[in-house]
């Protein structure tokens, strides 16, 4: 039998604070025993958990992984929006004419994160809207 990924963590200065745009940015929930000032924060989603870990270390240099987002219930460009309006900020505009393309934004401690187009997006290029 293979492994599975319980979480994926992440190092943070303030792990109730980015764990709270997480949640807010994924539809997700924060256990139920965490709290501001506490040393780590779990966010549950419907398909993945991340765990928040409080780190002394300042993040430096650009990610080694990073996150990509499908929006699935609005477009991409509509997701940005809601992602700024939580606190996300523009890294990269990667959008072409065409619609195709991507967003690239930092949370509120400068983690890199994608968005791509919305699987609606997706499936009217499919169908040749």
């Amino acid at each position: 039998m293979s492994s599975l990924i319980r979480h994926i963590t992440v190092d943070c200065a303030d792990p109730y604070v980015l764990a709270t745009f997480w949640a807010g940015a994924l539809g997700g929930s924060l256990a139920d025993d965490d709290f501001p000032g506490d040393p780590e924060a779990v966010v549950t989603t419907a398909t993945a958990a991340l765990l928040f870990v409080r780190s002394d270390e300042r993040k430096t240099v650009k990610n080694r992984v990073h996150l990509d987002l499908q929006p699935q219930d609005r477009t991409r460009n509509e997701e940005v929006e809601r992602l700024l309006s939580l606190g996300a900020t523009l890294q990269g505009d990667h959008r072409r004419p065409d619609g195709s393309g991507w967003v690239t934004l930092l949370d509120p401690e400068g983690n890199e994160f994608c968005v791509e187009r919305g699987a609606e997006e997706l499936a009217a290029d499919r169908r040749g809207c």
